[in-house]
């Protein structure tokens, strides 16, 4: 698999609060959770972003709460994948990542 596009560049230990932070989780329409992405972390994260965009990161980006609408809204929104040294993002929510 191919995966091309601009990448979104971030640090270590960008948990599930920080990709989607706790009070959007009673949302449960896919356009409205992918407004939430990166909320806290990014606030300008929806106006750099482009459909299809990677999001580079370092160790453990997901950790924390196993909450799957962080890896829902990153697919709601178009994430064209994630780089990361680790990560357990799918592993909180393979059906979504």
């Amino acid at each position: 698999m191919r995966i091309t596009g601009r990448a979104l560049k971030y640090g270590d230990n960008i948990n599930t609060d920080l990709i989607i932070p706790g009070r959007y989780l009673h949302i449960s329409d896919p356009g409205s959770l992918a407004e939430c992405a990166m909320a806290d972390l990014d606030p300008e994260f929806h106006e750099r972003f482009r459909r299809g965009d990677i999001i580079a990161a370092g160790r453990n980006f997901g950790g924390g709460s196993s909450r799957e609408q962080a890896a829902m809204c990153l697919r709601y929104a178009g994430v064209g994948g994630v780089v990361a040294s680790s990560t357990t993002l799918t592993r909180s929510s393979p059906s979504a990542a």
